[in-house]
């Protein structure tokens, strides 16, 4: 089974970005084998050498990765199409999990801001029915 995980799932096991049923996977594989340990620590040896490919540097950056900019405009659909393409694609078929967190970051402080604007709306309209009394 240890043999079966490429390169880049255990370079994404190093940096946590994996789902929780392959990290599981993964450090049953590291509970159970000295050999797939080995495996690992070489290629955190090669990662913390600092290997330098175009791939490398490329996830190492997130090259493509959509910025918290882009990610707000594509939640209020005000992106251009071949960009809102490609952040779908970015976060539905690659599942960028940085990326995703960061979209649902910003769904949460939309969120938060929607409720505090609910709140000035109903003040408002319960202050303004005090200010056109002509009784007081």
């Amino acid at each position: 089974m240890a043999e079966n995980f490429s390169r880049e799932q255990l370079f994404a096991y190093l940096d946590d970005d994996l789902d929780d049923a392959l990290t599981a996977a993964i450090e049953k594989c590291l509970r159970e084998s000295a050999e797939f340990r080995h495996r690992l620590d070489k290629l955190r040896e090669d990662r913390d050498r600092g290997e330098h490919s175009i791939g490398a540097v490329w996830r190492r950056e997130r090259l493509s990765c959509l910025t918290r900019e882009q990610l707000t405009g594509h939640l209020h659909g005000i992106l251009e199409p071949s960009l809102s393409a490609y952040a779908d694609f970015h976060l539905k078929t690659v599942a960028c999990p940085v990326c995703m967190a960061n979209r649902e970051d910003l769904r949460e402080k939309q969120a938060e801001a929607g409720a505090g604007s609910k709140r000035r709306r109903r003040y408002f309209e319960t202050s303004a029915g005090l200010l056109n009394d002509p009784k007081k």
